[in-house]
């Protein structure tokens, strides 16, 4: 009976391992294909690009940070897929690790951002002036900076005078462009009733008045309307981080257990083994009857 229950124990604790397993590496899978998915569409969106001539904002290209993204994730997620799924803790330890440095690093970034918001400000302030002054030459930048204006309804980083930085936007009278002192359409207000979206909306909208331009424009720039946002919907922007840090916690536990659980079956297989092929020397019984040999031969 003693023996029936003891190979049920086992029979149940190796089919709930197997099937933690098998969970562990459909969650890691799906990370890993999303990994790809992430891949393809930065590398599509790269070769689709009219020009590559621009190099000064190669590490702000959305192409190019959607492929490292999806490059370092499809690292982490093989690691713990082939780690979950063929039970090797080594891989599984490289995914642990490379997870938890992922981890602590957003968590230095968002206390890094909060503590120095006036350094945060800036570096995000210089990201928005090289997207203003490539926004002809990038039409990644081109579509980000539209659809931030559009979405926050703003013109600029701190004004509408800011697309000056542009060259083609630029307002002194040297400039020979078609748009200068003009601002994208995406910085235009939208009439009641406007189905076609008027593209030279904001032409030779810097030489006018700050009143004159708030009836055709949105005056306010991106970043005061950035910290607006923020402070208006601060449990969205709470929810957000939790929906991050929760799944990363969540798979560290699952990659700790299945670690635990590894070591533990080893160490059970090793003390059955150990048990049934080293055997109990009784050393006193062994010269006990050696002695007692010797005495009768004599």
């Amino acid at each position: 009976i003693y023996k029936n229950i003891h190979s049920y124990r086992n029979y149940i604790f190796s089919f709930s391992f197997i099937y933690f397993n098998d969970q562990c590496a459909f969650d890691y899978f799906m990370l890993f294909v999303f990994s790809l998915i992430i891949v393809a569409i930065g590398v599509y969106a790269k070769v689709q690009k009219a020009t590559d001539a621009v190099r000064d904002t190669f590490f702000i290209d959305p192409a190019v940070i959607l492929i490292v993204v999806g490059v370092v994730m499809f690292f982490i997620t093989f690691c713990g897929c082939i780690g979950a799924l063929r039970e090797n803790i080594r891989l599984l330890k490289i995914f642990s690790f490379s997870l938890t440095l992922v981890f602590l690093t957003q968590m230095v970034i968002a206390i890094l951002g909060f503590f120095y918001s006036d350094q945060t400000h800036d570096a995000l302030g210089k990201f928005v002036k090289k997207a203003i002054v490539h926004y002809r030459d990038d039409l990644d930048l081109q579509n980000l900076m539209d659809y931030i204006q559009k979405e926050f309804k703003c013109c600029g980083w701190n004004n509408y005078t800011d697309w000056s930085w542009n060259l083609y936007f630029n307002c002194t009278p040297s400039n020979p462009s078609t748009e200068r002192c003009a601002v994208p359409f995406s910085c235009c207000t939208p009439l009641p009733g406007e189905t076609v979206i008027n593209t030279m909306c904001g032409f030779g909208v810097q030489t006018q008045d700050h009143l004159d331009t708030t009836k055709s424009i949105y005056p306010v720039g991106c970043a005061d309307r950035a910290v607006i946002w923020i402070e208006s919907h601060l449990l969205l922007v709470g929810a957000l981080t939790l929906g991050l840090a929760l799944p990363q916690v969540r798979l560290l536990y699952s990659v700790k257990a299945v670690i635990a659980r590894k070591k533990g079956v080893k160490k059970s297989i090793c003390k059955q083994k150990g048990k049934a092929t080293v055997p109990v020397i009784n050393y006193e019984s062994t010269l006990r009857s050696i002695e007692s040999h010797l005495q009768f031969t004599d």
